[in-house]
């Protein structure tokens, strides 16, 4: 994370970690005494909260759920200079 990423590829990244992250949990599920897998969660996670955080910081909220790590500024991110990614197309 020593470079300043784009939007959109910081999206990318934030997505293949929360999948990552999701299959280790499911993998856990089953196999809660594997260690390795269980530090791999724990890395592949806390690489994920890095990148929301920095998403969050520099982008705006990922969600609407009220836990945007934005608490100044709460409708910014509704601004017509600041569109959704899809709203771009």
């Amino acid at each position: 994370m020593d470079n300043v990423l784009n939007k959109q590829e910081l999206l990318r990244q934030i997505q293949e970690l929360g999948f990552v992250a999701l299959e280790l949990n499911l993998y856990l599920d089953t196999h809660p005494d594997d260690e390795a897998a269980l530090n791999d969660f724990r890395y592949i996670t806390n690489n994920l909260n890095q990148l929301k955080q920095l998403y969050c910081q520099t982008f705006g909220p990922l969600t609407n759920f009220g836990n945007s790590m934005l608490s100044k500024n709460t409708w910014t991110w509704a601004s017509e200079e600041d569109k959704w990614p899809w709203e771009n197309k």
